[in-house]
């Protein structure tokens, strides 16, 4: 399969400070790929690199076969990156259905098939989104980031803070966006979450990465989780 996504040779980071060094990573189209690593060694700066926010040394990011290196975030958004950062960043004082038309864009996705893809908003549609529950509010950013029809979808630590009932329901929603051929990389610290959602795994640590295998591989391989994962 072609790659949607590459990575080749990079250098980023914040201010003057290298977080990541000569990195490269790909994604094939309908590839979910887990992205692994302790707190601190550069998943979430990779994922920021993505979509644009963080300071560029070197290399180059393209989206099929786009240079997306020197466009703005704004830019890559609409070129196909779609982004569900950690902090969630919904607008909480729009109405569930008012943060999903706000960012549509002309695609397969519409406000129909995201209530079916997450029955639970479809009663919630006319509440604010500041009101939500953890939960809600994390499938409400998965969703709203769906709805701008994305070429690829990144997600950056999606379990984290969730109650265990919920994140079985993210789990399975991510389960059957794979099932339909979505290009996802999901950066967690929580392998077994990825365990029903990847088929693949990257380790990172140090900002580079130092281990690539299929999820399974990375499950099977005792003294790499307890080397870099601490499991």
């Amino acid at each position: 399969m072609p790659d949607v996504l590459r990575i080749e040779r990079l250098t980023a980071g914040y201010g003057e400070a290298k977080v990541l060094h000569e990195l490269s990573l790909s994604l094939q189209q309908g590839q979910s790929l887990a992205l692994l690593g302790r707190n601190g060694m550069g998943k979430t700066t990779l994922i920021n690199s993505i979509v644009g926010v963080t300071t560029y040394f070197a290399g180059r990011i393209s989206l099929l076969d786009r240079d997306l290196t020197r466009l703005r975030p704004e830019q890559r958004a609409h070129a196909g990156i779609g982004w569900v950062p950690q902090e969630r960043n919904i607008f909480r004082s729009l109405t569930v259905e008012e943060n999903l038309t706000a960012v549509a864009r002309a695609g397969a996705w519409t406000v129909q098939r995201i209530y079916d893809l997450f029955p639970l908003l479809r009663p919630l549609r006319n509440r604010q989104a500041g009101r939500l529950s953890g939960g809600e509010q994390q499938m409400l950013a998965i969703a709203r980031t769906l709805m701008g029809n994305p070429i690829v979808l990144l997600l950056d630590e999606p379990s984290e803070g969730l109650a265990p009932i919920v994140v079985r329901r993210i789990a399975d929603v991510l389960r059957r966006l794979r099932d339909a051929g979505a290009s996802i990389l999901i950066a967690e610290q929580n392998m077994h979450f990825c365990l029903g959602i990847a088929s693949d795994a990257t380790v990172i640590d140090k900002g580079q990465i130092v281990y690539r295998d299929t999820i399974g591989g990375l499950k099977a391989n005792a003294e790499i989780r307890a080397r870099y994962l601490a499991i």
